[in-house]
């Protein structure tokens, strides 16, 4: 019988997403073959303290630590993915985790830095690397990545959170000089809709402003679209696959955090009802997107189609998407095809094999003179 494997599974985190992330992980951990992995629960707190032990989900759901002892990941290579327990001033070895599955959301999770340790640490990992995890973070960056790319996204304005609170009456000015209402204002580094404020009036704007910039440097303003929110999931490193598209009917007035994880009346329709050539393209620009920003594993990426001009324009990318009992990635791959806990395996076996790209990487480099 084959040896099981350990994985880490990380959730929580420094972020306004962090109770998504438990949900999200809830589900994850549901799913995982016991039969094949050994798995390692390691909780991160809303301040940053990192945990684990044999139930750090349900402690962290009753806003607790208690039993629980603190998490030790060293970004040292020599270290194999050694996980510590840290007690009373002293290391103790766990487990040498082979591969880590952030369920992160967020900053500090799905923004570059965790995979930034991980990559220090030499361990496999689940989803994008440093830079398709960063660039897909931010908003404003990665439209500008989007538009180089010929892909058609929605036109914005940008401001920082120094401009809203210095000169907010130039801000207004700027955005209501390109952009006609309403418009939508978000923090550049936040999913799961987070600050974001959908706004028809200049009082809206300023309000909306004054919201994003409580979780974000810097802002993004976008022109609204009335639009019919389509989805698509991607699998895979260097040959990308696309799911079916899946639509999403907010029971708001836009998806917004409510209507993701609170509220019951948001429907997924999956199949998305859209004509074949539609469908077509949605697929086509995840791929191109997912593989202009260096994407690994998987990413959910979001389109808006105009129902005034059936313009299709790619809103973001998600590359840590929810997992979640009612999240579009999971749901869409089940409905190409591909069930959930097949799912997982191909991601543990997609990071077992971009860490396999990176050991034949030559790290050290000897002048012939």
């Amino acid at each position: 019988m084959a040896e099981k494997m350990n994985i880490g599974v990380i959730f929580g985190g420094r972020s306004g997403e962090h109770e998504v992330s438990l949900m999200s992980a809830e589900s994850v951990l549901s799913v995982l073959d016991r039969s094949k992995y050994n798995i390692f629960q390691i909780g991160i707190t809303h301040e940053g303290a990192w945990f684990t032990g044999e139930d750090v989900l349900n402690a962290f759901k009753n806003n607790s630590t208690a039993g629980l002892t603190q998490a030790v990941l060293l970004p040292e290579p020599q270290q194999k993915g050694m996980l510590y327990s840290l007690k009373d001033g002293k290391l103790t070895a766990v487990a040498a985790l082979e591969v880590i599955f952030p369920v992160l959301h967020g900053t500090f999770g799905e923004d570059g830095t965790l995979q930034g340790m991980l990559e220090l640490a030499d361990v496999a990992y689940i989803g994008a690397g440093v830079l398709g995890a960063s660039v897909g973070m931010d908003k404003i960056l990665f439209k500008d990545v989007m538009l180089a790319n010929h892909i058609p996204v929605v036109a914005s304005v940008t401001a920082t959170r120094s401009e809203i609170q210095h000169s907010m009456e130039a801000v207004l000015a700027r955005v209501e000089q390109k952009l006609t209402y309403p418009v939508f204002v978000k923090p550049a580094n936040m999913g799961s809709s987070v600050g974001v404020s959908k706004c028809r009036t200049h009082s809206d704007l300023y309000e909306g402003l004054l919201e994003a910039a409580q979780y974000d440097r810097r802002i993004l303003i976008e022109r609204g679209v009335n639009g019919r929110e389509i989805e698509v999931s991607v699998l895979g490193n260097e040959d990308p696959k696309a799911s079916v598209a899946g639509e999403i009917r907010p029971c708001d007035d836009f998806y917004s955090y409510d209507a993701k994880y609170i509220s019951e009346g948001s429907e997924l329709l999956i199949p998305a009802p859209i004509d074949a050539e539609t469908m077509q393209k949605v697929q086509e620009y995840a791929v191109r997107a997912y593989t202009a920003v260096d994407c690994a594993g998987m990413a959910r990426v979001d389109f808006l189609l105009d129902r005034d001009t059936n313009e299709l324009f790619l809103n973001e990318v998600n590359t840590i998407p929810g997992f979640t009992k009612i999240s579009m990635y999971p749901k869409l791959w089940a409905a190409s095809g591909l069930p959930y806990p097949e799912l997982v395996q191909q991601l543990v076996d997609l990071a077992v094999r971009r860490q396999s790209e990176r050991d034949a990487t030559v790290r050290i480099y000897r002048s012939s003179k």
